[in-house]
């Protein structure tokens, strides 16, 4: 690694309008950024910012109820529908519980399908909010699409054909999560989310503008993540690190609390984590293991078993 390679502490956008123009040039750029960081900014991605307006603007409302209205939506089944209140989730490994509650938008499944046993259907708060459905639904169709392109550049900076991941990730267990972070009234233990690496695929972020989210560099330093307004930040998540066996690097990230002046601003964010059809076996690709790369995980998992296995870490299963 250059020196240059070494200090360069912020991480270059990569703007979307290449995946059409130039895809060869799309493909290097973010697959360079995800080898350097885990982490890529996407600019100019062509969401329509009214629609992903729309759907912020009903997570605002949601979040807004009372305590009571919220509770509604909490299902017996931790954590993938509906709301997990204030204080659940905890980062692997943590003390203490994260700052934020959630509402979670899994994928929707027609009657009889092999997933259903699993993936349970999606709840919504129609009495109290009677567009939020629509907003938010548009927000994780748009996502997903958004996904599978970045994939098709994934899959071929890993000399794998184009569409490789299509047909593993089509009916995927994947998740929308609308994050609010309170405002954080005083120091103490608890920060907004706890240093941890994402268990899916890729993680596809919007609402990273309000400062927090920080990456932990190859030395052990944190460093900030502050993306131009409106841009998308994707990460590798572990279960495609684990499948590459560690080329593109799945990152430990957290969000600390605002600065003293930002303390009484809530922060809203709202990834999509993408996940592997449930009975994907993950297995470690050929062409990503040779003598000085030996296979770090001779024993495949299915995507739905390793999901499980990680959930139950993070209070969420």
């Amino acid at each position: 690694m250059s020196q240059a390679h070494a200090h360069q502490d912020s991480i270059e956008p990569v703007s979307f309008r290449l995946f059409d123009q130039d895809f060869q040039t799309f493909t290097r750029r973010l697959g360079d950024s995800y080898a350097r960081w885990g982490f890529a900014v996407i600019s100019d991605h062509g969401l329509p910012q009214d629609r992903i307006d729309a759907a912020i603007d009903q997570m605002k409302r949601f979040f807004a109820l009372p305590e009571d209205a919220k509770l509604k939506y909490k299902l017996p089944l931790a954590g993938q529908r509906g709301y997990t209140p204030f204080g659940v989730e905890t980062a692997k490994g943590a003390r203490h519980y994260d700052l934020k509650e959630f509402w979670h938008v899994g994928r929707d499944l027609p009657p009889g399908h092999r997933f259903r046993d699993h993936m349970a259907d999606n709840v919504w708060p129609d009495a109290e909010l009677p567009e939020f459905r629509a907003a938010v639904h548009w927000l994780y169709g748009a996502l997903d699409t958004m996904g599978l392109k970045v994939l098709e550049a994934i899959a071929a900076y890993l000399d794998l054909p184009r569409h490789f991941f299509d047909d593993k990730v089509d009916v995927g267990n994947s998740i929308l999560r609308l994050l609010h972070y309170p405002p954080v009234p005083k120091d103490g233990p608890h920060i907004r989310a706890g240093a941890h690496e994402d268990i899916n695929v890729i993680t596809l972020l919007l609402g990273a503008e309000e400062a927090g989210l920080e990456v932990k560099d190859h030395d052990g330093r944190w460093i900030a993540i502050n993306p131009p307004a409106g841009s998308l930040v994707c990460n590798i998540g572990d279960m495609l690190q684990r499948l590459c066996n560690h080329r593109l690097p799945s990152t430990t990230h957290r969000v600390v609390n605002p600065a003293p002046e930002r303390r009484g601003f809530a922060r809203y964010s709202t990834p999509f984590f993408l996940h592997f059809n449930s009975d994907y076996r993950i297995e470690t690709l050929p062409n990503c293991v040779d003598a000085t790369h030996p296979d770090r995980y001779p024993e495949p998992i299915t995507a739905d078993d390793y999901l499980k296995e990680r959930l139950r870490e993070i209070k969420l299963a």
